[in-house]
C-alpha cells in the first residue's frame, strides 16, 4: 500500500534586506532543510550558497549571519514569491495552488526604490511571480525580470560550473 501524502501548511520567511538594495532574488518558498533551519537554502545539495560565496568572495560555509550579510552588503535582497501556501514535499510542483497566499510586493518595492532587477531562482518562482504578483503591482517603476536556473538540488539537469556562470548576471553593477 502506498505511503499517503500529507498536506501541510508552509509559512516563508521574512526576506533578506536593506534600503539599498538594487537587486531582488526571488524563490518559490523554503523547502523543508530550509525550513527545519530556518535558513535560506539550508537544504547541503542547494547551489544557491555555493554559488554565491563564489561570486561574491566568502565561505560557502561560513555562518548563515555572514552568508547573508555578504549579499546585503552587495545590493542583493533575497526573499520568496509565496507567504503560504500548502503542499506535500519540499517540491513546487505539489504546491496546491488553492491555498497560495504571495508577499506582499507592493509595499517591499515601495519600501526598496532602488530595486531595478529581480532575478527568479527557477522557473516556478517566474510563474508564480507573473500570475500572483504581477497583475497587483500598480503605479511602481517598470522592474526587469530574468529567470535563471534552479539552485534546487531537484534540477540536476545543469551542472554547477554552469549554473554559476548563468547566476554571475546577479552581482554585476547596475
Amino acid at each position: 500500500m502506498a505511503a499517503r501524502r500529507v498536506i501541510v501548511p508552509v509559512h516563508g520567511f521574512p526576506p533578506i534586506e536593506n534600503a539599498r538594495a538594487r537587486v531582488l532574488i526571488l524563490g518559490t518558498m523554503p523547502g523543508r532543510a530550509s525550513l527545519h533551519a530556518r535558513q535560506y537554502y539550508a537544504h547541503p545539495r542547494n547551489a544557491f550558497w555555493p554559488i554565491f560565496a563564489e561570486l561574491l568572495g566568502f565561505e560557502a560555509g561560513s555562518e548563515y549571519a555572514v552568508r547573508t550579510s555578504s549579499l546585503s552588503a552587495a545590493g542583493i535582497a533575497l526573499w520568496d514569491v509565496l507567504r503560504s501556501c500548502q503542499r506535500g514535499t519540499s517540491l513546487d510542483s505539489d504546491i496546491d495552488h488553492a491555498t497560495i497566499v504571495p508577499n506582499d510586493f507592493t509595499t517591499f518595492l515601495a519600501a526598496h526604490p532602488r530595486v531595478r532587477r529581480i532575478y527568479f531562482n527557477g522557473g516556478n518562482a517566474e510563474r508564480l511571480y507573473l500570475k500572483y504578483v504581477k497583475p497587483a503591482l500598480v503605479d511602481l517603476p517598470e522592474i526587469e525580470t530574468v529567470r535563471l536556473p534552479s539552485t534546487s538540488p531537484a534540477y540536476a539537469g545543469m551542472p554547477f560550473a554552469k549554473k554559476l556562470c548563468a547566476w554571475r548576471v546577479a552581482t554585476r553593477k547596475q
